[in-house]
């Protein structure tokens, strides 16, 4: 068993209630509510910021260039696809570029986008891998089981957020994250940091769900 299979063995019990939940359950049913999705939308545009820089610290700690290109292509990926998805969705929703900018970090996102700028800045290169693993596979393993199930759901942003998720790109990536962690490194106090950073990411990733869907707000 490879570490990356440790690290999610690790998480077991809260993995499944992050590609279980509720949100992704009624996604791929299209029974999902659009004031839902609109809340989980816009909180993972503002979070796609964060994520970016994620992405760019781990390139600038890259040992060397075959893994910087494959860091700056996925954000390329992420940045050029997903992005352009979400400028399409505000255009029908008649927002202004200035009420994107305005959109305002909710309690879990700003929370979860701290911790990752954190990681992003303070750790080390197989951390911020570990980090950018967590945060990949267990959106991979949810689209893809429901693409498995055979799930189609109606609503076009719906789908095309399955289909984001198991494209060979995401699956391409998800699979180099797991081999970079396999094959990294590691001092005997590597493994338990690496697996605490695995357990807050996916402790926040069900934390945003259940934002999305309680429909979390700051305290007035």
């Amino acid at each position: 068993m490879g570490l990356s299979d440790e690290l999610k063995d690790g998480v077991g019990p809260i993995w499944e209630q992050v590609v279980t939940h509720p949100f992704v359950i009624e996604l791929g049913d299209n029974t999902l509510s659009l004031d839902r999705f609109q809340v989980y939308f816009d909180q993972d545009h503002i979070f796609l910021k964060d994520w970016a820089i994620l992405l760019s610290l781990a390139t600038a700690k890259a040992p060397d260039f075959d893994a910087a290109r494959r860091l700056v292509g996925f954000l390329h990926l992420g940045l050029g696809g997903e992005e352009g998805l979400f400028q399409e969705a505000f255009r029908e929703r008649g927002l202004s570029r200035q009420d994107v900018a305005d959109m305002e970090y909710r309690p879990t996102t700003f929370h979860y986008s701290g911790y990752l700028r954190n990681v992003a800045y303070t750790g080390t290169y197989t951390d911020v891998i570990a980090t950018l693993l967590a945060v990949e596979w267990p959106y991979m393993d949810w689209a893809q089981r429901l693409a498995s199930a055979g799930k189609h759901p109606a609503n076009r942003y719906y789908q095309t957020w399955i289909d984001l998720h198991t494209s060979d790109g995401m699956t391409g990536f998800v699979s180099w994250l797991r081999q970079t962690v396999d094959e990294a490194p590691l001092s005997p106090v590597d493994r338990p940091r690496l697996q605490a950073i695995f357990r807050e990411v996916l402790r926040y990733e069900l934390e945003f769900w259940e934002m999305a869907y309680n429909d979390e707000e700051w305290p007035q």
